[in-house]
């Protein structure tokens, strides 16, 4: 997708609408044409695409992707297809049907998106799915995972540059202590690193490092715990 561009001129709504039909028309799927229209258009560009289409046809665009594209390249067109909110709600629901301790996209959508956005995709969620990213988080997830996973998705942080050095200084007092004794899953951890701003956390975590003599990641191991350095290493300086 990174390679496809959007041309300079670009065909009306309507004529866009009207390939992407014909391209769904006869005895095979056109599934060039599909990719010169989604692949050569931007987001608002292809939500109004999405929008004339179910006008004119009375069928959602990306349910008429569903039923003439399979497998992998059903799957690329539908990222195409879909809002950069909507598409962290697919994302989120493929990572937690297949979940495993090494599969970290819940994190990087968590970790890399603003409060507004990761709002806007858990909205998504629940529009696509009929039911919370935190409940199929609960539903999928066990044991530490959960314990972290669920304030991570959930939280709205705070976004400022704002710092208060007293309480960096006492959670990374705080943090030494419970990953000295292996805690990693401690509530209180999994509180600092999950509802904290990152600048707030960055603090913290260069107060540890000046500290302690050691970057946090260097006193943490396993799979569980490189969850953890995912979400550390989304703040970290």
């Amino acid at each position: 997708m990174a390679t496809l561009t959007v041309p300079t001129t670009v065909p009306s709504v309507s004529e866009d609408c009207e390939q992407l039909r014909k391209a769904f028309s006869g005895w095979g799927t056109n599934e060039g044409l599909i990719i010169d229209i989604l692949g050569h258009r931007n987001a608002e560009q292809r939500n109004l695409i999405r929008k004339t289409y179910a006008e004119t046809y009375g069928e959602d665009l990306l349910k008429a992707l569903d039923k003439e594209l399979s497998n992998d390249f059903e799957r690329l067109v539908l990222l195409w297809a879909l809002d950069p909110a909507e598409r962290d709600a697919l994302l989120a629901n493929e990572a937690t049907k297949r979940w495993t301790s090494s599969n970290q996209v819940l994190m990087e959508i968590a970790c890399t998106r603003s409060a507004n956005q990761l709002l806007h995709a858990r909205q998504a969620y629940h529009a696509r799915y009929k039911k919370s990213l935190e409940e199929d988080v609960a539903h999928h997830t066990t044991g530490d995972f959960r314990k972290l996973l669920l304030p991570l998705v959930s939280s709205y942080r705070y976004e400022g540059e704002e710092v208060n050095m007293t309480l960096a200084k006492t959670e990374a007092k705080l943090l030494h202590e419970k990953i000295s004794d292996k805690a990693y899953s401690d509530d209180d951890v999994i509180r600092v690193l999950a509802t904290r701003s990152k600048a707030q956390i960055n603090a913290t975590l260069n107060h540890y490092k000046n500290e302690y003599g050691n970057d946090i990641n260097k006193d943490t191991h396993g799979d569980y715990e490189k969850l953890l350095l995912v979400l550390a290493g989304h703040v970290e300086n």
